[in-house]
């Protein structure tokens, strides 16, 4: 039971570590676009990153909502070079409907497109691909549910933009304000450098061995328990067959060798009639004597 309980609790703090090293949502296009069922559900976000690389013959859907309606999306790009025949449609609002806010194909560029804002707590895109590509074609895009300041900010405020974010967006690895505020290793999060990835892993696997360390113990402590109690009756039967007449002990005394031959009584243990009698021949030979 107290190895269960420990395992239990190992679980739970491992499940915590990552949970809080992940604060971003990751989406891959190809994965989303080739589920219909996924298409169709409204993802509830506080940030996310959506990954496109080269992916072919799409043409899928996908919406995310915020988790208030008093949250609008920011989307901009850390990446973005689709190919002329590929589109990325982005809508403001939960159908892809009425003419999109924006159509970027190869002739758009990060820094052209900029930061996107929907005015509604809904963001729709639409993402048609051709038969065709390289590996270089894709996009990464980062999709931020903002609160603007007057609804009330008990949030990360970004410095050069005039909104709020997730407290748990900040210090992630992914800038959600577009202006590097929340990922400010100089005053927010020292501790996110260039080891900062690495940090967290080394915590947690340092959590892992000092939670897995009692568990082997006890199953040290259970093993060398069996094997006692597995000695201490081999030599409690030596010792009573040396009382009853038995001889000594064989060559091999070990507890991990072969088993210990016992003579005398020990050797022929009682039946249902009793122990075995000697037979009739025996009888006559030492009357005769």
């Amino acid at each position: 039971m107290r190895a269960r309980a420990l395992l239990s609790l190992l679980t739970a703090i491992l499940a915590v570590t990552y949970t809080s090293a992940e604060k971003s949502k990751f989406y891959y296009m190809d994965s989303l676009c080739k589920d219909h069922f996924l298409q169709r559900q409204y993802r509830k976000v506080d940030g996310g990153v959506l990954w496109s690389r080269n992916e072919r013959n799409l043409d899928c859907t996908v919406t995310f909502q915020t988790h208030s309606i008093l949250q609008r999306f920011m989307l901009h790009f850390d990446l973005l070079q689709l190919d002329c025949n590929d589109h990325l449609y982005v809508y403001d609002g939960a159908h892809a409907t009425a003419p999109p806010k924006a159509d970027l194909s190869c002739r758009n560029t990060k820094q052209q497109v900029g930061a996107l804002f929907t005015r509604s707590n809904f963001v729709t895109l639409k993402y048609v691909t051709d038969n065709w590509g390289t590996d270089a074609n894709g996009f990464k895009l980062v999709i931020t549910a903002v609160k603007d300041p007057k609804h009330g900010c008990k949030e990360f405020r970004c410095k050069q933009r005039e909104f709020c974010v997730s407290a748990d967006l900040t210090c992630d690895g992914v800038d959600h304000c577009a202006d590097g505020s929340d990922e400010d290793t100089a005053s927010l999060c020292p501790e996110s450098g260039s080891g900062g990835a690495v940090s967290a892993w080394v915590i947690a696997s340092a959590g892992a061995a000092l939670l897995t360390a009692p568990l082997i113990a006890i199953t040290l402590c259970c093993i060398c328990r069996r094997n006692a109690a597995h000695q201490r009756t081999h030599l409690h039967l030596q010792q009573m067959a040396s009382s009853n007449g038995a001889g000594g002990k064989t060559a091999n005394d070990s507890p991990c060798g072969s088993e210990t031959k016992l003579p005398g009584n020990w050797a022929h243990p009682a039946g249902p009639r009793g122990y075995r009698a000697a037979r009739p021949g025996r009888l006559r030979a030492r009357a005769s004597r």
